[in-house]
């Protein structure tokens, strides 16, 4: 009935403003919130999972509804929702980072020896820190100054979000050591979002795979 409501009333950039500004709002107050109750001793006997498992589910959540947008807005016939996607991937960034900088603090003190011990170890780890490059160069490139300059490459970086995706997936299932009931729902709604941009997802591998072939060719005339 909602989605119903919302395909027959139109939304207004002052729509989005609006929704925009509560995500603001909801994503930063619940961040504070969790942080402040880890701090005052809040969150149950273990803060620091407490807080780990907040920020990754938080990150893979907003990244997931990031990945929704498109497809929403064209299910709907909403152009204005796309708008919604950058703000929201960029939390999904932000989160990621909360998540990374509190294992970092919390858990390992500060020992970055002990951190690349830990990602050569832990391949977990290794994909996990991988997914955050990937998304902080997506939010490092995500300005419009930046897009213009970039012009067509900016779509071609901006289509690892669907690696960095399914990295996040991989560590979510590879950091549980019992319970993967919720990491492999969350898995399963990340390949039906996938299914539906599979043009785009697939455009990363094939470019890659496009300019190996390429290589080779040359390497074989040259031969």
């Amino acid at each position: 009935m909602g989605f119903v409501l919302i395909k027959f009333t139109r939304i207004t950039p002052a729509h989005t403003f609006w929704i925009k500004l509560a995500l603001h709002v909801i994503a930063l107050s619940l961040l504070l919130m969790t942080y402040y109750q880890a701090f005052t001793d809040q969150l149950g006997a273990d803060p620091v999972k407490a807080i780990l498992h907040f920020t990754g589910i938080g990150a893979f959540n907003l990244l997931l509804i990031s990945l929704l947008i498109s497809p929403l807005a064209k299910y709907l016939r909403q152009g204005q929702l796309v708008t919604l996607r950058r703000p929201i991937g960029l939390y999904a960034f932000v989160y990621a980072a909360c998540h990374f900088t509190s294992y970092l603090l919390f858990e390992l003190q500060l020992e970055w020896s002990l951190l690349f011990s830990e990602l050569l170890k832990r391949p977990y780890i290794s994909v996990g820190f991988v997914a955050l490059l990937i998304l902080s160069m997506l939010a490092t490139t995500s300005t419009k100054s930046i897009q213009k300059r970039m012009g067509r490459a900016w779509q071609k970086t901006h289509n690892w979000v669907y690696v960095a995706s399914l990295l996040v997936a991989l560590h979510y299932i590879w950091s549980v050591k019992s319970e993967l009931i919720q990491p492999i729902i969350y898995a399963l709604i990340l390949l039906v979002l996938l299914i539906t941009r599979k043009a785009k997802f697939l455009k990363p591998f094939k470019s890659r795979l496009h300019k190996q072939t390429n290589t080779e060719q040359t390497k074989k005339k040259l031969a």
